[in-house]
């Protein structure tokens, strides 16, 4: 007999296990740190790591490589913003689409083989790659906390969210592969969506008086020239999603066939 999903609250219940867990013997923080971090009581914490709490049925998860990589994702996240809700909320989110049945196109459906156009190697390569981009952030972490001014915390900061976002990233492309997807195309938005946020960004950079880079130094002139970078990122990737497809509401989409 199969084994029923969690509820709703179970999985964000799940979710809290995972990171405490993660908080505690990955990162090592104080379990009052954690409970902190997650907003929960200490006892809680205190029964998620002994396994008092939800133990028989957070072994499933804990075994499972994916919904470990989302709960030490959300752990840093926690830590890098000094704990935020919505952060474990969207993880129990995520780890519900990972685990509940959705059809042909969920984790439970289909094959479950990877596409051909995938090489073999690629899981462990991108196992790699997340596992270096998250060691990238607790080392720029550590860095910003031995900083003694603002901005070259600020300029280590960065550098941390970056690559927790490239991890982020990763993941999610990695969650596709596992359902055997290997391109998506955008949904839920419109052309014209994408052509007025790239006005609203060409009106901000046209809206600056002029270039402060050439008078600022040091760590002042890196901040700013990453600003730049970014914008110039930002441009790329709207002209990118513009060329990938033609968005249209989800009412007019058929579903797409991969």
């Amino acid at each position: 007999m199969p084994t029923a999903e969690p509820s709703p609250v179970a999985w964000v219940q799940v979710m809290q296990a995972m990171v405490a867990r993660e908080l505690v013997e990955g990162f090592g923080l104080p379990e009052r740190q954690a409970a902190d971090l997650l907003g929960v009581v200490r006892s809680s914490v205190s029964q998620y790591i002994s396994g008092k709490r939800l133990g028989p049925k957070l072994a499933r998860y804990l075994a499972d490589e994916g919904a470990r990589r989302i709960a030490r994702t959300t752990a840093q996240r926690l830590m890098s913003t000094a704990g935020d809700a919505r952060l474990v909320l969207e993880a129990a989110i995520a780890l519900e689409e990972m685990f509940a049945p959705t059809g042909s196109a969920g984790r439970t459906g289909g094959s479950g083989a990877p596409p051909s156009a995938v090489h073999r190697d690629t899981p462990r390569w991108l196992r790699n790659r997340i596992a270096g981009e998250q060691n990238a952030v607790a080392e720029c972490m550590r860095l910003a906390q031995r900083s003694r001014d603002e901005l070259t915390r600020a300029l280590f900061r960065q550098i941390a969210s970056d690559s927790l976002r490239h991890a982020e990233i990763v993941a999610s492309i990695a969650a596709y592969l596992d359902r055997g997807v290997s391109s998506s195309v955008p949904t839920g938005i419109t052309r014209a969506d994408v052509e007025h946020l790239i006005e609203r960004e060409h009106a901000a950079e046209k809206s600056s008086e002029g270039d402060l880079a050439p008078e600022l130094g040091g760590v002042m002139r890196i901040l700013w020239d990453s600003m730049e970078a970014d914008e110039q990122k930002h441009e790329l990737l709207l002209q990118k999603l513009l060329e990938s497809a033609d968005p249209v509401p989800p009412r007019r989409r058929s579903r797409p066939t991969f």
